[in-house]
C-alpha cells in the first residue's frame, strides 16, 4: 500500500511544462471528499418528508452557527465544483486530452454524474424554486416516446412529484456521492497509467519529469488554500449572493413561480430546451451537444491553430452567452437568440472535434 500510494503521490513523473491549469483535478478531488463530507453530516440532520424538510433545512440554517456553515459550505462548495469542473474540460478540449480515452471516459461520466447529483441535491430543501424545477426537468422524462410515461413514474413516484419523489431523491443523492469517490479513483488510475497531456502536447520523455512530489504537491496545495479563502469570504460576506429568493418561500403546489430557472450550470441547457417548441427537439440538441463534446479523437493541440483557437473560443463565448440567456424570460428576443446559438455551439463543436487531426506518426506517439 505505500509503494502504491508512493508511486501515484510522490515519485509520479511528471512534465515541467504542467500550468495552473492542470491544478484543477487536484482541487476538484479535494473539494469533492469536502463535499462528500459535510453531504453526510447534513444527512444525518435531515428528514426526507414533504411535510417537514424545508422547515428542516431552515432549521439547520437559523438555529446553530456550525451547521449554518455547514449548509452554506455545502452550497457553494457544488458551485465551485461545477466552476472548476468547467476549467478542467475547457483545458482538456483546448489541449486535446481527450485522445486518451480511458481517462477522458471516465471523466464525461463524472460530468454526467456531478450534473445528477447537483439536481437532486437541489430538490432536497423542497422551496419554491427546487419544487418547480424538479417538475419541469422530470416532465422531460415523461415526453419519450414509447416508454416515457412509465420511465416519469418510477422517477417521481407517481403521477406527479410529491413527497415519494423526495424520498427517491434523497437516496439517489447520498448514493451518487459515493460512485462519484469510487470513479474519481479510477480516473485517477487511468490518469496515471497513460500520464497526463502537457500545453506543448509533446510526446511524454524523461528530459523534462520531475518528480510529483514536492514541484507540484506545493503547487496544487496553493490552489487549494486560496480557493477556499474565497469560498469562506464569500460565506461571510455574501452567502445567499446565487440563492434564489423563492428559495426562502415552502414548495407549493398550487402556486407557481413567475420565472422559474435552475441553477447557473444547468442555464445553458435549460435555455435549449427552452428555445425549442418541442421538448424531444430541445432534448436532441442537448445530446447531439454532449455527443460532441464526449466522443475521444485524435487532435492537435490548440495551441498550433489560430482557427482551432477561434473556434474553442466561440464555443465558450456561446456557452456563457446561453448561461446568460437562461436566466432571462422566455420571451423574444431571448428565445430567437438562444435559438441560433444552440445551434452555433453544436455546429462548433462538431467543427472542434472533427478537423486538425494529426499525422500517423504523431497519433501513434501520442
Amino acid at each position: 500500500m505505500i509503494n502504491i500510494i508512493r508511486r501515484n503521490l510522490i515519485d509520479l513523473p511528471t512534465n515541467y511544462s504542467l500550468n495552473y491549469f492542470w491544478c484543477s483535478g487536484f482541487m476538484i478531488s479535494s473539494f469533492m471528499l469536502v463535499q462528500i463530507i459535510t453531504g453526510v453530516i447534513l444527512s444525518f440532520l435531515y428528514v426526507a418528508d414533504s411535510s417537514v424538510s424545508f422547515s428542516v433545512v431552515m432549521n439547520l440554517s437559523n438555529d446553530s452557527f456550525y451547521t449554518w456553515c455547514l449548509r452554506y459550505w455545502h452550497i457553494w462548495g457544488v458551485n465551485l465544483l461545477f466552476f472548476l469542473f468547467f476549467v478542467h474540460m475547457g483545458r482538456a478540449l483546448y489541449y486535446s486530452s481527450y485522445s486518451k480515452k480511458g481517462v477522458w471516459n471516465v471523466g464525461f461520466i463524472l460530468y454526467l454524474l456531478l450534473m445528477g447529483e447537483a439536481f437532486t441535491g437541489y430538490i432536497l430543501p423542497w422551496h419554491q424554486m427546487s419544487y418547480w424545477a424538479a417538475t419541469v426537468l422530470t416532465s422531460i422524462a415523461e415526453s419519450l416516446p414509447v416508454f416515457g410515461p412509465t420511465l416519469y413514474k418510477y422517477i417521481v413516484g407517481g403521477f406527479s412529484v410529491t413527497g415519494s419523489t423526495l424520498l427517491r431523491v434523497f437516496s439517489v443523492h447520498v448514493c451518487l456521492g459515493f460512485i462519484i469517490l469510487g470513479l474519481m479513483v479510477l480516473h485517477l488510475y487511468y490518469l496515471h497509467k497513460s500520464g497526463s497531456n502537457n500545453p506543448l502536447f509533446s510526446v511524454s520523455s524523461f528530459s523534462d519529469m520531475v518528480y510529483f512530489h514536492s514541484y507540484f504537491t506545493i503547487k496544487d496545495f496553493m490552489c487549494f488554500i486560496v480557493s477556499s479563502f474565497i469560498v469562506v469570504f464569500i460565506l461571510f460576506y455574501s452567502p445567499d449572493a446565487l440563492v434564489d429568493i423563492e428559495a426562502y418561500l415552502e414548495a407549493d403546489p398550487m402556486n407557481t413561480p413567475v420565472s422559474i430557472k435552475p441553477e447557473w450550470y444547468f442555464l445553458t441547457f435549460y435555455a435549449i430546451l427552452r428555445c425549442i417548441n418541442s421538448k424531444l427537439g430541445g432534448l436532441a440538441l442537448i445530446v447531439s451537444f454532449l455527443f460532441f463534446l464526449w466522443v475521444p479523437t485524435f487532435n492537435n493541440s490548440s495551441a498550433y491553430f489560430v482557427s482551432r483557437q477561434l473556434i474553442f473560443w466561440s464555443i465558450i463565448t456561446l456557452f456563457l452567452s446561453l448561461v446568460y440567456l437562461g436566466g432571462c424570460h422566455p420571451e423574444y428576443p431571448y428565445l430567437q437568440v438562444c435559438q441560433c446559438f444552440s445551434i452555433l455551439m453544436v455546429i462548433f463543436m462538431f467543427s472542434f472535434k472533427i478537423f486538425w487531426r494529426p499525422s500517423v506518426s504523431v497519433r501513434l506517439s501520442v
